[in-house]
C-alpha cells in the first residue's frame, strides 16, 4: 500500500512540468471560455439592462423566446437553419474536395492555390462587404446588374442588398466563398500525410481509381482531421453574423430577411440593451452548436 502511494507521489512530481506548461492554456480557457459561458447562463435567468442590477426572473426569458418572440421563431431561426444547412455541409464538402484536388498537384501550385482558397477566411467582414457590395451594387455600375442588363436578362437595376428576396441567398454565397478556413488546411494536411503504403496495398486488392481511394482509404485514415473540420465548420457557420449586417448596412436586416441568431443577440444586447434576453438567446445558440458538434463527433469517432 505504501509503495503504491510512493509511486503515485513520484508520478505527480514527474508531471509537475506538464502542469506548468498546461497552466497558460488552462488560465486562458477559463478566463475567455468558461467564465463568459457561466456569466451568460446566469444572466439568461435575469432582467438586465446594463444599468440597473440584474433582477432574477427564472425561465421567463426562455419562455418568451419560444412563445412570444415571433421574429425569432418565424424569421431568425428559419434563416439560421437554411444558412447552416447550406453553408455548413456545403462549405465542409467543398473544403474536402478542394483539399483532395490540391493534394494531387505538385508542391508549388498546391501552395499557391491553397493560399488563394484560404485567404478569404482571413479577411474581415468589412473587407468582404466592400468587395461584394461592389458586385451587387444597386445601380447600373454594379457588376452583376451591368452584366444582366447587357445580356438582356433585366431592363433596370435590381437593388440586391435591400431586397428581401435576394439578401439571404447572397449572404449564403458569401458564406460559402469564405468557408475555406483552418478546417480546409487541416484536411489538406491530413491527406498529404496519409500512408502511401495503404494506397499500394489497396491497388493490389483491387482499388482501381482515385475515387475509390478517396472513399476506402483517404477518408477513413483522416477521421481526426475530418472531425476538426466538421467542428470548425459548425462553429463558423453559427457564429457568422457579420456578413449579413455588413452587406445590408443595418441590424436588423431589411424585413429580417437575412437575420441570423448572432444578429438577434446583437440586436437585443447592444442595440436594445436587453442583456438578460440576449444571454438567453446566446445560451440557446450554444446548445445548438453543442448538439451539432456531438453529432459530428459520433460520425467521425475512431473505431
Amino acid at each position: 500500500m505504501k509503495s503504491g502511494r510512493k509511486e503515485i507521489r513520484r508520478l505527480e512530481k514527474s508531471n509537475r512540468s506538464a502542469y506548468v506548461f498546461l497552466a497558460p492554456y488552462i488560465l486562458l480557457f477559463t478566463a475567455f471560455i468558461v467564465v463568459p459561458i457561466a456569466i451568460a447562463i446566469i444572466l439568461s435567468f435575469t432582467n438586465f439592462n446594463t444599468i440597473q442590477f440584474p433582477k432574477f426572473i427564472g425561465f421567463l426569458n426562455y419562455i418568451n423566446l419560444i412563445t412570444q418572440d415571433e421574429v425569432f421563431m418565424q424569421k431568425v431561426l428559419p434563416n439560421t437553419v437554411v444558412y447552416a444547412v447550406i453553408v455548413g455541409p456545403g462549405g465542409y464538402m467543398l473544403s474536402f474536395l478542394l483539399a483532395w484536388a490540391l493534394s494531387q498537384l505538385t508542391k508549388g501550385p498546391r501552395t499557391v492555390l491553397a493560399l488563394i482558397f484560404y485567404s478569404p477566411s482571413l479577411t474581415s467582414g468589412v473587407a468582404m462587404a466592400v468587395l461584394w457590395k461592389i458586385l451587387f451594387s444597386g445601380d447600373q455600375t454594379g457588376y452583376i446588374n451591368s452584366l444582366l442588363i447587357r445580356l438582356g436578362v433585366i431592363t433596370e437595376p435590381i437593388i440586391w442588398l435591400s431586397d428581401a428576396r435576394f439578401l439571404l441567398p447572397i449572404v449564403i454565397i458569401v458564406g460559402l466563398w469564405s468557408s475555406m478556413g483552418v478546417g480546409f488546411l487541416a484536411m489538406l494536411a491530413g491527406i498529404l500525410n496519409s500512408d502511401e503504403s495503404l494506397y499500394e496495398a489497396a491497388a493490389i486488392d483491387g482499388v482501381k481509381n482515385r475515387f475509390q481511394e478517396m472513399i476506402y482509404i483517404t477518408i477513413p485514415t483522416m477521421k481526426p482531421q475530418m472531425l476538426f473540420g466538421a467542428v470548425m465548420a459548425i462553429v463558423n457557420t453559427f457564429q457568422n453574423g457579420a456578413i449579413s449586417v455588413q452587406l445590408a448596412g443595418a441590424n436588423p436586416t431589411p424585413n429580417y430577411s437575412a437575420q441570423l441568431i448572432v444578429n438577434h443577440i446583437e440586436d437585443y444586447g447592444f442595440i436594445r440593451y436587453e442583456m438578460g434576453y440576449a444571454a438567453a438567446v446566446s445560451v440557446a445558440l450554444l446548445g445548438i452548436v453543442y448538439l451539432f458538434s456531438t453529432i459530428s463527433k459520433k460520425l467521425f469517432k475512431e473505431d
